[in-house]
């Protein structure tokens, strides 16, 4: 039987300006379909053949519906209500790519794309088979590095914007987009020091509620969560290629106490430090790894 689907969940956020979340590809059948959805993060797809519906509400709360064929794609917004199916006689075929970071609603704008004018068109055909290559080989390539995903992320959205309809200039970073930089290259450099959000916040000179406003916005998580993602990221890395103990791990992401560690790993990632070596851990040469 033809392959109908691929689907992939990127294991790696660390990247604060740019990141993948998780991508695909499908042939869909007859009215298939997904939603009404919420997402958390962006969410785009490109149609490269047959055709479908979307129904999405602006950022008014008004609900209205987009008929999607090849060559088009559509966004998806954070906390956007979402709707999109298959036509009944020439199903699509599509693939998307979910993405966030700091610069996603800046290149978006680049495009076109925001939360009320979510339609992607090409200013000519040509620009089809750039945009369906670089989706692709992020698509067929899952095991690839994540410098080599995420620098494909980068130029998936150059060729988006170079072929946009609807391109807009480029404007100058923000001040919001340096306070953000200077907050996640300080975690980066301190998170296994017992560092909190007051100490991020006073390095950068800003109020902690502000600077947590500032990453809610742009990040859609506090700097609370950031802080403690990121650190969880880190000791799941440790975990699977390392042969060091669950306490010295801790130790490494900022936590002198195992059980709290213990605590935070298992909300953010859902199951214990010792669950997770065990499903992930890569071989070791010698003595087995310390659970």
């Amino acid at each position: 039987m033809e392959n109908r689907l691929k689907f992939k969940i990127f294991q790696n956020d660390n990247h604060i300006d740019l990141t993948l979340f998780q991508f695909g590809w499908e042939r869909c059948a007859p009215l298939h379909s997904y939603g009404p959805a919420i997402r958390n993060h962006y969410l785009f797809h490109y149609v490269f053949s047959g055709r479908g519906t979307l129904d999405s509400t602006n950022s008014g709360g008004i609900s209205s519906r987009h008929q999607i064929e090849a060559g088009k794609g559509f966004l998806i917004c954070p906390k956007q209500v979402n709707t999109y199916y298959a036509d009944e006689r020439h199903p699509w075929e599509y693939a998307w790519i979910e993405f966030d970071g700091i610069k996603a609603a800046d290149y978006l704008r680049m495009t076109g794309l925001d939360f009320d004018h979510p339609i992607y068109q090409l200013k000519n055909r040509d620009g089809a088979a750039a945009i369906r290559r670089e989706m692709m080989y992020i698509i067929d390539n899952p095991d690839n590095s994540v410098i080599s995903q995420i620098g494909h992320l980068y130029l998936f959205f150059d060729r988006l914007v170079a072929n946009s309809a609807n391109r807009k200039e480029n404007r100058p970073g923000s001040l919001r987009d340096f306070y953000l930089k200077e907050a996640v290259s300080f975690i980066e450099q301190n998170y296994h020091f017992p560092i909190t959000v007051e100490s991020v916040a006073a390095f950068c000179g800003l109020n902690r509620n502000y600077l947590s406003k500032l990453f809610k916005e742009t990040l859609n998580q506090t700097l609370q969560q950031f802080l403690m993602s990121y650190r969880m990221n880190k000791a799941a890395d440790l975990l699977s290629s390392t042969d060091m103990s669950v306490a010295e791990v801790g130790c490494r992401c900022g936590y002198q106490n195992q059980l709290h560690f213990s605590r935070a790993f298992k909300n953010v990632v859902g199951i214990p430090p010792s669950q997770w070596r065990t499903e992930h851990s890569l071989q070791f040469v010698g003595t087995p790894p310390e659970k």
